[in-house]
């Protein structure tokens, strides 16, 4: 059990350098910067591709984890999605610094985002099995601070092993911006070399294999019982219904984090990464910290002081006039960060129907992808008719405090127990 809980914490390490090295920091910082030249229309384009790859994952989330729960096995689902990411990694190698390489990258990142978010949900599905009773919020935190400990430690290869080096390594072309077109191959290659553990010692139920087609058919017959019945799970809808805006503005300042500062306060990749870096370990030791305190007093107190502080210090980041304070803002936001994703999986994990796990972990990444297009859409269009990103970026607060505010109205799963 124990190696088991080990392989499940160190998908998150392997996994983790995607969302950070990719969509958040460097390879979206260049986007912007290298490819299209100019960061509001990058910042627009960007936008654009993340809700698309979000309205996909919106569709297909809770059937095809209604459909692994009918199998009974999440593990090949999860195999397939992570393929998917690690390739679109790999692809995204090809796009040089000329406009011209605008649509390729988009596509690139389109795939690989929906193949790591679809991941989630089969992932996500397995907590209860490997953590057992009591240790839902530990191993949720847990989990979420090795995954920060993994980007960061992506982070600092990329950016003294590639971005900084000089010379750069293996003969990359500084003029063809290779020493910064690396670090998504890079974070792919770190995906499958540390992602496999999970398929080997994490067990899954001796079930009979399901055909494909007919989990498929097992899935929609099941996810279509539950929206007929969508009544007997009033307090799992109105979770999501918070969860589906508050996650939505923590995933726009993951999308735009980087570009906001290299637009705003004129950060170069370098200190992009930098940047990155801080707000990685300020973040797992959020998580690490808060991941006692949710077995401690709760999942839904855990979340609502995340919430409070995340709100609070996004609001600080925004108005700070100089990067000093933006710096300062920024990492504490971090340490708000980690309790707000763990606590949230943990309280879903708490909330749902152990023969439907894989199908309201699949509503789970619903409710932060039915409108992932929404938060991206309003700093893009904000950001162009104001055509400034501070004005842009200031829409994710409206979405965090309305999700704070349904999330408050519900009933604790937990009784506060004796630390």
């Amino acid at each position: 059990m124990r190696r088991a809980r080990l392989a499940w914490c160190l998908f998150d390490w392997a996994n983790s350098p995607f969302p950070t090295v990719v969509i958040t920091f460097v390879f979206s910082a260049y986007f912007a910067r290298g490819i299209v030249g100019d960061p509001v229309q990058g910042t627009a384009l960007w936008g654009g591709a993340l809700a698309t790859g979000g309205l996909v994952v919106a569709l297909l989330g809770p059937f095809l984890g209604a459909a692994a729960d009918a199998a009974g096995r999440r593990k090949p689902w999860l195999l397939g999605c992570s393929a998917l990411t690690v390739s679109g990694a790999f692809l995204m190698w090809f796009a040089a610094p000329d406009p011209a390489f605008t649509y390729w990258a988009l596509g690139c990142v389109v795939l690989a985002n929906i193949g790591f978010d679809l991941g989630m949900v089969f992932y996500n599905a397995m907590l209860p099995e490997v953590a057992g009773a009591g240790k839902l919020g530990r191993l949720s935190g847990w989990g979420w601070a090795l995954g920060y400990a993994g980007g960061l430690a992506c982070l600092l290869i990329v950016l003294f092993g590639f971005v900084e080096a000089s010379p750069a390594p293996f003969g990359l072309d500084r003029e063809a911006a290779e020493q910064v077109r690396i670090a998504a191959p890079f974070a792919g290659l770190w995906f499958a070399l540390f992602g496999w553990p999970l398929f080997v010692f994490v067990r899954e139920p001796e079930t009979p294999p399901l055909p494909f087609t007919a989990s498929l058919a097992a899935g929609f017959a099941m996810l279509r019982d539950t929206l007929r019945h969508l009544r007997e799970y009033a307090v799992v809808a109105r979770f999501l219904a918070a969860r589906l805006l508050y996650i939505d503005g923590l995933n726009t300042i993951f999308a735009f984090g980087g570009i906001y500062a290299a637009g705003v306060f004129g950060m170069g990749v370098g200190r992009v990464i930098v940047f990155g870096i801080v707000l990685n370990v300020s973040a797992g030791l959020g998580a690490l910290a808060f991941s006692w305190v949710d077995d401690a007093i709760g999942a839904k107190r855990t979340l609502v002081m995340a919430l409070v502080g995340l709100s609070a210090s996004a609001f600080a980041a925004l108005l700070a006039p100089a990067e000093p304070w933006f710096w300062a803002a920024a990492v504490v936001l971090g340490i708000f960060v980690g309790p707000t994703q763990a606590a949230s999986r943990s309280m879903m994990a708490r909330l749902a129907p152990p023969e439907r796990r894989g199908e309201m972990f699949g509503l789970f990444a619903l409710s932060g992808k039915v409108t992932a297009f929404a938060g991206p859409a309003m700093v893009a269009w904000t950001t162009a008719a104001a055509q400034s990103q501070r004005v842009g970026m200031a829409t994710v607060l409206v979405l965090m405090l309305a999700g704070l505010e349904i999330l408050l109205t519900l009933p604790d799963p937990d009784r506060p127990r004796a630390g």
